[in-house]
């Protein structure tokens, strides 16, 4: 077999932001289903967390072209 594990390792490591992305969004709407008022900065705190989650998937992907 060849091949390279570091891509197998990325395609592993992209389930963990693919499930916080949606853990993020379903509490996003949980929240401004409960209080309306509050989504101002309910959406602020998504979309921060929506891009500190991508930021890791991506550093995953940096390290798959680095280590291999």
């Amino acid at each position: 077999m060849t091949g390279n594990i570091a891509f197998l390792g990325y395609g592993l490591a992209a389930i963990g932001p693919g499930i916080g992305v949606g853990l993020i969004f379903a509490a996003y709407i949980n929240g401004v289903a409960r209080q309306p008022e509050s989504r101002g900065m309910l959406q602020t705190i998504a979309f921060t967390g929506f891009a500190l989650t991508e930021a890791l998937a991506i550093l995953g992907l940096v390290f798959a072209f680095i280590f291999r």
